[in-house]
Formats: C-alpha cells, sequence, structure tokens
C-alpha cells in the first residue's frame, strides 16, 4: 500500500507539471490572441489535443486516490483536507474542458472562465502536492 500511496503522489504530481505545461501553452495563445498578431497553430494544435488527455488523466488521478485511501482506511475522510482539495480540482477540471467545448472565435465569453479555473486548478494542484507530503512524510 505504501508503494501505491508513493505512485498515487507521484502519478499526480506529472498531472500537476502536464497541467503546468498546458497553462503555459494557453498563456501563450492568449498572449498571441491579445497582441492581435499570428497565432502559432502547433501551439494551439497542442494545446487543443493535450487537454482532453491531461483532463482524463487528472481525473483518473483523483479516482485513484479515492480508491486508495477507501481500500486502504475504509474511510473517505480520513484525509478531509486532500479528498476536498481533490475532489475541487477534478471539479473544476470537469468544469473547465466543458468550458472549452463552448469557447469560439477569437472573443469568445467562455476564453475568460476558461482561463481563470485553469488558474486555480494550477494553484490548487501545488496546495495539493503541499498537503499530500505532509500525509505520506
Amino acid at each position: 500500500m505504501d508503494y501505491l500511496k508513493i505512485l498515487h503522489g507521484s502519478f499526480n504530481t506529472i498531472v500537476g507539471l502536464l497541467f503546468l505545461y498546458q497553462g503555459s501553452l494557453g498563456l501563450r495563445i492568449r498572449k498571441e490572441r491579445k497582441a492581435g498578431g499570428q497565432r502559432n497553430a502547433a501551439v494551439i494544435k497542442r494545446h487543443r489535443s493535450g487537454g482532453p488527455i491531461y483532463a482524463v488523466l487528472g481525473v483518473a488521478g483523483y479516482l485513484a486516490g479515492i480508491g486508495l485511501v477507501y481500500i486502504d482506511k475504509g474511510n473517505l475522510w480520513e484525509y478531509p483536507y486532500h479528498l476536498i482539495t481533490g475532489s475541487v480540482i477534478a471539479l473544476l477540471i470537469m468544469t473547465t474542458f466543458v468550458i472549452s467545448r463552448k469557447i469560439g472565435g477569437s472573443e469568445s465569453p467562455w476564453r475568460t472562465p476558461h482561463f481563470v479555473i485553469g488558474l486555480i486548478i494550477l494553484f490548487l494542484y501545488l496546495l495539493q502536492i503541499y498537503i499530500g507530503l505532509n500525509i505520506l512524510l
């Protein structure tokens, strides 16, 4: 079980880094769009193709954590701060995925909520890693 906990934490840390990468792509796209200049199609393609994959990985990591705690402790509320933060992250990942499907055109009103939720996800991943390390150590 200890190895699975470390695997869970390592996997989700990697997913968090992938979200950071995804956010950097999104920020680059946003800056280019706001500047009104030429946009890099390759960056846009990477952002669009990576998003759904990273979303699935993020939710899968959350579900794995839920499963681990339930199997190990029999009580999902054993680590309440970690559970709540993970639940919010998973919910926001699904929300930003749904919002991303509504973005159409360069002046879509869905772009700002997608951006803001993405920033919140990144912050919460950092917080979640901190909480998780305190559980492990």
